[in-house]
């Protein structure tokens, strides 16, 4: 119950505080939409009268509310750049985008938990050692950097895999995955790396627990402890990161399109940003938003079927 509490109380409040800003900070851009969309060589009078069409020329805080108020009813506007429904354009490149987050949300998962797993229980030696440098480098390498060495790699110089663009899944599902594969593997460099640390730190604390050292004295191989032991009780430090990282794949997707050319949200996001397209950034932002506040309510409650014992708490 205190979970769903504070996350009905959270929810506006974050939405609220978010929106407002995002609106606030495209406000203060420089540049005028209205100018751009009366056309080179408008004259002031063309320009007033497409700025009050879009109402551009009433305050700030009743734009905002006039917006907000729209949310409610789901209408989020319509786009200044492109005349078409807010909610149909988010629409119709939600699909690219969700893709490629799950995509490389499994990746990062899957070699956050070989690889940190690894690395606690060969802690101090080689491996380790090697796995800790693999970790340092996702975290130093520019995920765009990573993007454009794996399309020089496995696109232009191997051949493998399609440099960039997207296949929707009714053409196949191979055509699907292996455009998704290279924008997904850069995607997730960054947040496995992070992940990787993290599962090692938990892992070597549960390792040196008491029931796993009994474990051990009974001759349990070390596989078996980590499948019935470890991973499941260093699950709640690591969910409670991944949980964090949803928002910064999110984010990611607006330089990783923009490199393999997918037309998703991110690249939707930049496009509205350049053209100063208010009602498309906000929808965005208003989805990113709802997104990040249901992956963490998740979060929280997945720690229940982790550990009963965090309820009482």
């Amino acid at each position: 119950m205190r979970t769903i509490g504070r996350f009905l109380i959270a929810v506006p409040l974050l939405f609220v505080v978010v929106s407002f800003g995002v609106f606030a900070l495209v406000d203060l851009a420089p540049g005028d939409p209205a100018v751009e969309l009366a056309g080179q060589g408008a004259s002031q009078a063309d320009v007033a009268r497409v700025r009050a069409e879009l109402g551009l020329d009433r305050p700030l805080l009743e734009r905002y509310t006039h917006w907000l108020g729209g949310i409610f009813t789901g209408d989020l506007g319509t786009s200044l750049s492109r005349r078409q429904d807010v909610g149909e354009l988010l629409v119709s490149r939600l699909w690219p985008t969700f893709s490629l987050v799950l995509l490389a949300l499994l990746i990062a998962i899957a070699i956050s938990l070989l690889l940190g797993t690894l690395a606690s229980v060969r802690a101090g030696g080689v491996l380790d050692r090697v796995i800790s440098v693999f970790a340092a480098a996702g975290i130093a390498l520019p995920q765009f950097w990573v993007g454009l060495l794996l399309v020089l790699a496995f696109a232009l110089y191997l051949r493998w895999l399609p440099a960039t663009g997207y296949s929707p899944l009714s053409e196949g599902t191979w055509a699907w995955l292996s455009h998704l594969l290279l924008p997904a593997l850069a995607l997730a460099w960054l947040p496995a790396a992070e992940l990787i640390r993290h599962v090692r730190s938990a892992t070597t604390e549960v390792l040196e627990r008491d029931h796993v050292l009994t474990a051990r004295a009974k001759g349990l191989l070390t596989p078996q402890i980590v499948m019935r032991h470890v991973l499941r009780n260093a699950g709640i430090p690591v969910v409670t990161v991944l949980g964090t990282r949803i928002a910064q794949l999110l984010g990611g997707t607006v330089v990783i399109e923009t490199v393999f050319g997918i037309q998703g949200l991110g690249s939707l996001t930049v496009d509205s940003v350049l053209a100063r397209d208010m009602p498309v950034i906000l929808g965005v932002v208003a989805f990113a938003t709802g997104v990040v506040l249901v992956i963490n309510f998740m979060v929280d409650l997945s720690y229940n079927a982790i550990d009963p014992r965090t309820v009482r708490q």
